[in-house]
């Protein structure tokens, strides 16, 4: 707090001395379409080469002066580009307009119809076409600076939820796949929800805000919008800016289609958001419902139609003054283990003379690299514009890690820009890399330390307090009606299970009765019934169990408890002989299946249905009437009354049975069986222990707040 106090302290007597901000704003769109074809692409996993132009490619540039600070951000319509190749184009264009290179942000769309500035994977850089994008990146910043005017800045956001969606599911546990390496890993893959029957749910959240900050003239005249969005790129034929370059065009064409005399055009921009997990089909929805745009101008139209309504309630201001910092951080690869090197080394051999054909020798090549390389240095950066914070991760980073750094950045209004200054590849959560996939393969597109992504998500925050001059916003849900009946009762223990990453569930109690996560947890996806939960305007979150379980000891609880919850079953009926256990009380692995378990039954009975059973003997388990759909969320209570044990549904009740004997010893496990049997596959969310047995009409008030 010290640190934030004399910051805040140095920003004052800073400002005190100059006048208040005045802003300046310029902006340029330069033609980066290649003159020579063909010419290489990246994108995929093997190299091709293209030799027709669908739509041109720009570099977008937007300067901005407070009379203080000149900073520079730019958007450019390619795939990836390296640390290296941006550094010298900031070079260049430092050294034509005087604009700091650590106040210059360069960014990619990430469109994969571009010429490929960066070796990755099955595809080198087109030699040819590097030397002419690094010079008109420097040619975008010279000219949006000779375009500086007074300017006014505002902010809009709208909820384009519609328009992106999860792309990575996590598969079945009986269903893991194969890595390039030949080993069974891959829990979690790209586009695995296209078949059903193979998944249990998304690996994560999306985000779906698609935020603008628009610059306009004095006069009112609109200048640029720097708008940005996360999902990842919509496909398209031939070297095409993708969905980027037609929402750029439309921007232009519906609010400034033509220039005013003596003055530069419009420039609208976007910017790529978190987006390494992500694209435009909802994979939760029938085949047929899943992509509703027919082809990617529609789509672009349809975003446009939400971006320019939300542009009308803009309110801008001319003296919002600039904060610009970087840091530059050393981060290392996952170095192949002796063992891979060497298959590496031979899977790779005829590669001398000729570019990889297949998927291993892709990463045999791969590995090769990372052995050589061994780390590298990553750009951070994060600016502030008024009232605006801008963060700028140079991965391909998850919708998570976005969604984190904008709930703790100091300022509510934020972006956050992936692929900038650098290409380093994907960095999922820790806990991701767990669930393997491609986006986890060691490589150049996905090589950093299994740590990445948090290093990386609290440095962007902590360059935000700096900008920001405030520190970081806590992590706070508000408590809507259905969290205020479950305090009203008087839990023992409560855990909303809206973190982040793990591995401790908070007690919302206040007793300090934290529950821990095991591993193969994925966090932050949607829970249930949001207003219910945490008011208008927030998203509840839960998360998916694909493998680890929620562990608590909960001490002085005997036969008499209730355990409150809400579900969300991933698993298909008829996946395996118990869909998924859900509650459990007994003593842990290896100590058997004593006492008192509630799940979902499978092939071996009760398809869908609630399940209770005392002890490990399965045909003595009880079952409900009710199947519960699948990916759909229900309240599920259980009460223990000494021998009598009742289950409800939703409030009604569905199991009324007697159990002979103790609980059984240990702890409570939450997403699994105690003896680690048939573990739950899908969302718990808001689960509360009571020392207590509870009334039937306390469960209604539960399941209906």
């Amino acid at each position: 707090m010290k640190r934030f106090l004399a910051l805040i302290l140095m920003v004052a007597l800073g400002r005190a001395s100059v006048s208040a901000a005045d802003l300046r704003a310029g902006a340029a769109a330069v033609d980066i379409t290649p003159t020579n074809l063909p010419v290489l692409v990246n994108g995929g996993f093997l190299s091709r080469s293209v030799d027709k132009v669908r739509s041109p490619l720009h570099a977008r540039a937007l300067v901005l002066d407070d009379g203080r600070t000149r900073v520079a951000l730019v958007v450019v319509d390619t795939c990836i580009m390296g640390r290296p190749l941006i550094d010298e184009a900031k070079a260049l264009a430092a050294k034509a307009t005087g604009i700091p290179a650590d106040h210059i942000l360069v960014s990619a769309t990430h469109t994969h119809t571009a010429p490929s500035v960066f070796a990755c994977l099955g595809t080198e850089a087109d030699e040819a076409y590097v030397p002419y994008l690094r010079a008109r990146i420097a040619d975008a910043v010279a000219a949006a600076q000779a375009a500086l005017e007074p300017a006014e800045a505002g902010f809009a956001r709208t909820d384009a939820g519609a328009f992106t969606a999860v792309r990575r599911w996590i598969r079945r546990s009986d269903r893991v796949a194969d890595d390039p390496f030949s080993n069974r890993t891959v829990r979690a893959n790209m586009h695995a929800a296209k078949n059903w029957d193979d998944v249990t749910g998304p690996s994560g959240p999306e985000d779906p805000e698609l935020s603008m900050i628009s610059i306009r003239a004095r006069d009112g005249r609109p200048l640029a919008v720097l708008a940005n969005f996360s999902m990842h790129y919509f496909g398209d034929q031939d070297l095409s800016a993708d969905y980027f370059g037609l929402f750029c065009e439309g921007l232009r064409r519906r609010l400034a289609p033509e220039a005013a005399p003596g003055k530069a055009p419009f420039v609208g921009i976007l910017s790529h958001g978190c987006s390494g997990d992500i694209w435009r089909c909802d994979y939760l929805k029938p085949e047929a419902e899943r992509d509703p745009w027919k082809d990617i101008a529609k789509y672009a139209d349809g975003l446009l139609d939400l971006a320019v309504a939300a542009l009308k309630d803009v309110r801008y201001r001319g003296d919002a003054d600039l904060a610009m910092a970087e840091r530059r951080m050393m981060l290392n690869y996952r170095v192949p283990d002796r063992q891979r090197l060497e298959w590496a080394q031979r899977v790779a051999a005829p590669l001398t003379n000729r570019l990889p054909k297949t998927q291993s020798e892709v990463y045999a090549r791969e590995q090769m690299i990372l052995h050589e390389w061994q780390r590298t240095e990553i750009v951070l950066q994060a600016l502030r514009i008024g009232d605006v914070a801008v963060a700028a991760t140079p991965c391909e980073t998850y919708a998570i890690t976005g969604l984190k750094i904008k709930t703790a950045s100091p300022l509510p209004q934020c972006m956050v820009i992936e692929l900038a200054n650098g290409g380093d590849g994907y960095i999922p959560p820790p806990e991701q890399h767990l669930l393997g996939g491609y986006n986890t393969w060691p490589a150049r597109s996905a090589g950093l330390e299994v740590g990445a992504e948090p290093r990386i998500a609290e440095a962007l925050i902590a360059l935000l307090e700096t900008v920001c001059a405030k520190p970081r916003r806590a992590a706070a849900v508000s408590d809507g009606p259905a969290v205020r009946a479950v305090l009203r009762a008087e839990p023992a223990a409560y855990w909303r299970l809206d973190e982040s990453a793990g591995p401790h569930a908070a007690d919302a109690t206040g007793r300090g009765r934290d529950a821990a996560y095991e591993p193969a947890v994925a966090y932050f996806l949607d829970g249930p019934a949001a207003p219910d939960f945490c008011g208008a305007g927030a998203v509840n979150r839960a998360p998916h169990f694909a493998g680890g379980r929620l562990r608590a000891r909960l001490d002085g609880i005997g036969d008499r408890y209730s355990v409150s919850l809400w579900l969300w079953n991933g698993m298909p009926n008829e996946g395996r002989g118990v869909a998924g256990w859900l509650v459990s009380r007994g003593p842990d692995q290896g100590l058997g299946a004593r006492g008192d378990h509630l799940g979902v039954g499978g092939t071996n009975g009760a398809p869908g249905r609630l399940v209770f059973l005392h002890g490990d003997n399965a045909p003595a388990a009880v079952a409900g009437t009710t199947v519960i759909p699948r990916w759909t969320w229900h309240h599920v209570a259980l009460v223990r009354d000494g021998a009598a044990v009742r289950v409800y549904l939703d409030g009604k009740p569905e199991i009324d049975t007697k159990a002979a004997g103790a609980s059984g010893p240990g702890g409570f496990f939450f997403g699994g069986r105690s003896d680690g049997d048939s573990g739950w596959e899908g969302r718990l969310d808001e689960i509360a222990v009571f020392d207590r047995a509870l009334s039937s009409r306390e469960i209604r008030s539960l399941a209906s707040p």
